[in-house]
């Protein structure tokens, strides 16, 4: 096979938390039809495996082979070795131009690290991706809730109903005790002054007063459509929706710091042990061993001949 040429390669795949299995991945990845067609697409595979100076044996026989013809006599000029125990996978291209073997190898390269990244995006989105989606939906959710509060808000007049409730029932508390001390005040004057002495009168006007104030501000808390209570109770669970979509919020945030941790302690990456290098030296066809082989195979013919007319010139005399 005159004008042969070698190249290596190797390479090492590897993870701060990637699994063997991975590693093979890309190893069967570069054995593929995937890959040869990528490699066709972009340079003529077909010519360099058809090169003027290859023997008639060796070279790719068809000018238009079909996908299987071709793969299978890629897997005789390309050889990929996966090395389990240490992560290191060796490539080895033959072809017949010392150019065509160093540019296949770097093509080679280049597709294992394009598999690499293709197998980091689908795992950093597989990982990443849902932990987004979370932590949307919760920005969303506050976003609602939110809304939902400046509408209640608008539509009350009241920026906060439980600081509103909590004044209404400290007024209610005080007018209520006032109310408590006019009516001691009218119940001690019953026994000195007549009911008809002006100054009895006015005290009376006053608890009536003070009645009147306190049932009113009770209503206000209790009654009606804009009763404070009402009002306050559906700003509380407002609330509490609020403060629930918040907690849910920190803990998506949380899972998104913690996937976006794992995804980068479990990305593959690829190391250059070896560049792919420019052959000089033709290694193959072996001359020596050719002969040898050759002279071998032509001794035992020879010896099976001889074997076979002696045989026949004994039994015939």
């Amino acid at each position: 096979m005159p004008g042969t040429g070698l190249s290596q390669m190797m390479g090492a795949l590897g993870s701060s938390g990637g699994s063997q299995s991975e590693g093979v991945s890309v190893n069967d990845y570069l054995q593929s039809h995937d890959v040869v067609a990528k490699i066709k697409s972009q340079v003529d595979l077909v010519s360099m495996f058809r090169r003027p100076e290859a023997d008639i044996i060796a070279r790719l026989w068809f000018s238009n082979p079909t996908p299987e013809t071709l793969l299978k006599y890629y897997l005789r000029h390309v050889r990929i070795k996966y090395e389990t125990e240490t992560g290191i996978t060796n490539i080895k291209v033959r072809m017949f131009r010392p150019e065509d073997a160093y540019l296949l190898a770097q093509m080679l390269l280049k597709l294992g690290e394009d598999r690499v990244n293709e197998m980091n995006k689908r795992r950093y989105d597989s990982a990443v991706g849902v932990a987004k989606n979370q932590l949307q939906q919760a920005e969303d959710k506050i976003t609602e809730i939110q809304v939902a509060i400046t509408h209640f808000r608008r539509g009350d007049q009241d920026l906060d109903p439980k600081v509103t409730g909590e004044t209404q029932i400290k007024l209610v508390s005080q007018l209520t005790a006032q109310l408590s001390q006019a009516r001691a005040q009218l119940d001690s004057m019953k026994q000195t002054i007549s009911p008809d002495s002006p100054q009895y009168i006015a005290q009376a006007r006053q608890v009536e007063a003070l009645e009147a104030v306190v049932n009113k501000q009770r209503n206000i808390m209790t009654s009606g459509q804009k009763a404070i209570v009402g009002g306050l109770g559906s700003y509380e669970e407002l609330r509490i929706r609020q403060e629930f979509a918040a907690k849910r919020y920190e803990s998506a945030a949380a899972s998104l710091v913690r996937a976006n941790e794992t995804a980068m302690r479990q990305k593959l990456f690829i190391v250059h042990v070896v560049e792919p290098n420019m052959p000089v030296k033709s290694t193959y066809p072996k001359p020596l061993l050719t002969i040898a082989g050759v002279g071998l195979v032509l001794m035992i013919v020879y010896a099976i001949g001889w074997l076979i007319v002696a045989g026949t010139r004994e039994h015939a005399a």
